[in-house]
């Protein structure tokens, strides 16, 4: 399927993907969004938690939130998500840039309103996070559903941006006695911290003890 225009890589084309595939495990791997929306000719941008299911993006907050209550009235969204996965150090200060993964989706949202699809994704949002979390926690009440918003979005218009490798400096700068290569990045999860409330018999489960973020958690 051929991208809209507005989603279309147009500096640094040959960096752009098109494909699901690529799409998809991109916004897998993120664990935070960003939202962008306007009101009343004030653009602002939110940073919030998403879970993709199949060909639907959900975001959630409070009932209260203006953020989702703008955007459930039909505002246009743009939401985008970016993995760091590496600084490029090159031998000239022009051409210093970083290896990452980004997806850029727009559309509008709706909100979700049926209360099986409502339990659904707030599972999917959950384990996006932290797989294995939903099937031991105790799951929303009806005073704290209703307290929530839910927002779906297709992934109609998605385009992903990607660069990786090393620095690409000019012919002329590589006998420069510069150091030059890429500093990987990776978000690390490190040992859990046990509430002091928690009964001294209940140990860390092992999805929290052995929780991997990112590639090293089999994601793409």
């Amino acid at each position: 399927m051929r991208p809209s225009p507005r989603i279309t890589v147009r500096r640094l084309p040959e960096r752009g993907a098109y494909d699901r595939a690529t799409v998809d495990a991109i916004l897998d791997e993120a664990l935070s969004c960003h939202v962008g929306f306007v009101v009343d000719g004030q653009p602002y941008v939110i940073p919030t938690i998403h879970a993709r299911e199949g060909d639907k993006l959900y975001i959630h907050g409070s009932s209260a939130s203006r953020m989702l209550r703008t955007l459930a009235a039909g505002t246009p969204v743009c939401v985008t998500v970016t993995i760091q996965d590496g600084l490029v150090l090159a031998r000239s200060g022009f051409h210093h840039s970083m290896n990452y993964r980004s997806v850029l989706v727009l559309g509008t949202a709706v909100e979700v309103l049926d209360r099986t699809e409502r339990l659904r994704a707030l599972e999917t949002i959950s384990e996006h996070v932290i797989p294995g979390r939903w099937a031991e926690i105790r799951p929303p009440n009806e005073r704290e559903l209703a307290q929530t918003k839910i927002l779906r979005m297709g992934l109609d218009e998605a385009s992903a941006k990607v660069r990786s490798g090393g620095p690409k400096d000019d012919p002329a700068d590589l006998s420069l006695p510069v150091w030059a290569g890429v500093l990987p990045l990776g978000l690390v999860a490190r040992e859990a911290v046990t509430d002091d409330r928690v009964p001294e018999d209940v140990p860390v489960p092992g999805y929290v003890a052995h929780h991997r973020l990112g590639a090293d958690r089999g994601t793409p």
